[in-house]
């Protein structure tokens, strides 16, 4: 394969943005372009850490088509990243100049010989736009990409439409207000409506360094001809009909054929390939997954909830408690999974506990009965891919509206009702996972759902043809 010339991929410094960018960059690599994949430093160390063996991972996984850099993000090796306002601050502080610096290092020291070594192109992150000026400063094309549904999407362009909005304390209870609000939440039918969420901002002072730092990016990211989207058109069409420039190329995924684990150079967490063999243990349509995400938090009075209902199924189930998932616990500690059931006698070896999944791999396997989900994007694109219904757990922001999505608009999945104490109890797991089991017309509009979404990645499939529109783009130079 001729090697094309090289492009930069950018993703905003989180676990839910890295991997979809990455599937992205593995596509971009089977094409024949050469691509400089940008983590900040810290995400850097935690990417190149989880993989068992560093040379194995760099010369096997990564290939010779994808080069790991990083940037520092402005913070110190043990701040807490988990502080929107504050990174939202270091990243706008430190990562533009530095990457300035790095397409400028780049590209200077490409020779004539060796052109496709420069970058010709920047693809980022919709929540790094900025990268968009950094890279026309340079003479480099730019190219944005949305790791949230286009739903997610739209609303945040609505929002940000409204520049006063930008400033949390404009945010009053006033007619003029309200009927700004009322406007923003006035969406066609097939959308999932944004009211409630739960966006865990923080202060004042937190949601307004937020509303700035999304203002700049989104206005940042008009700059551009190419909205690209990890979604398909069949399961949001009134969405992307709000959005044309918005072009679905979704589902990303993995190449099915190669190694146990997920998606090499995604990961923060080392994943434990050994619920692959557990899993090939178990009957067809056996299994209850749960996994929360790299962000979801429990105290521990649900976590014990929670792990109670699954024991009173009496399922297999397979569990994914990475480090930081219960609230006592601090994101180096580890989990001892014999601390789960104090009633060993009942338990029978039921259930597996890892820290981390090869998620695509687990949803793809014939023994999984339904998927217990906190609804992030990639978790809902991953599982309507391979058929297997959602019982919903969503912790905040467009978690929310994915699981309306899920419930009312797709209806291949059932929500969780917490109790007066807002807690979802042991008997409520039990009978939702009942509920949802017996349920053929759920796990039947699942299974063709997933014929519908992987027709679009086919040869002739709408988001195959979008994503050669865009290949044909970068190869224009």
């Amino acid at each position: 394969m001729i090697s094309k010339q090289r492009v930069l991929v950018l993703p905003f410094p989180a676990q839910g943005h890295v991997k979809p960018l990455m599937l992205f960059s593995h596509k971009l690599a089977k094409q024949g372009f050469r691509i400089t994949f940008v983590n900040s430093d810290f995400n850097y160390n935690r990417i190149i850490s989880s993989a068992a063996n560093k040379a194995d991972h760099d010369e096997q996984a990564m290939g010779s088509q994808i080069d790991m850099v990083s940037i520092p993000d402005g913070f110190g090796p043990d701040d807490d990243r988990a502080q929107l306002g504050p990174l939202y601050k270091g990243i706008l502080d430190t990562m533009p100049a530095k990457l300035e610096q790095l397409i400028a290092t780049i590209n200077g020291s490409a020779t004539a010989e060796s052109r496709n070594d420069k970058i010709t192109c920047v693809v980022c992150d919709v929540n790094m736009g900025w990268a968009l000026e950094v890279a026309a400063k340079m003479g480099v094309r730019g190219a944005s990409f949305c790791t949230t549904s286009a739903a997610m999407f739209v609303h945040m362009m609505k929002i940000m439409e409204l520049t006063k909005m930008a400033h949390p304390e404009t945010m009053d209870n006033s007619d003029e207000s309200a009927t700004k609000k009322e406007k923003i939440n006035q969406l066609p039918a097939g959308i999932p409506d944004m009211e409630n969420i739960e966006w865990n901002l923080g202060d004042l002072d937190t949601m307004r360094i937020t509303t700035e730092y999304m203002l700049k990016v989104l206005l940042a990211s008009k700059t551009t001809d190419w909205w690209l989207c990890n979604t398909i058109y069949d399961i949001e069409p009134a969405a992307l009909s709000l959005l044309p420039k918005l072009l679905p190329i979704g589902p990303l995924r993995a190449n099915e054929t190669t190694g146990p684990g997920d998606i090499s150079g995604s990961q923060f967490w080392a994943e434990d390939n050994s619920c692959l063999s557990w899993l090939d243990q178990q009957k067809p349509c056996s299994v209850i997954y749960v996994a929360f995400g790299s962000f979801t938090v429990h105290d521990q009075g649900q976590f014990h909830e929670l792990a109670l209902g699954l024991e009173l199924t009496s399922r297999p189930f397979l569990w994914v408690v990475r480090p930081g998932f219960i609230s006592k616990l601090g994101q180096d500690d580890a989990f001892d999974p014999d601390e789960l059931q104090s009633n060993k006698k009942n338990n029978n070896n039921i259930g597996k506990i890892v820290n981390w999944a090869p998620q695509q791999k687990v949803l793809g396997h014939p023994s999984i009965a339904c998927f217990v989900s906190h609804c992030g994007w990639n978790s809902t694109i991953e599982g309507l891919s391979n058929g297997v219904p959602f019982l919903c757990w969503p912790y905040f922001a467009d978690q929310i509206p994915n699981k309306r999505y899920i419930c009312d608009i797709w209806k291949v999945g059932l929500g969780f009702e917490s109790n007066k104490k807002g807690i979802i109890s042991s008997e409520e797991v039990k009978n939702k996972v009942d509920q949802l089991l017996g349920d053929v017309d759920i796990r039947r509009r699942s299974l063709e759902l997933k014929e519908m979404v992987l027709k679009n990645i086919a040869e002739d499939g709408q988001s195959s043809m979008n994503f050669n529109n865009f290949i044909q783009w970068l190869e224009k130079e």
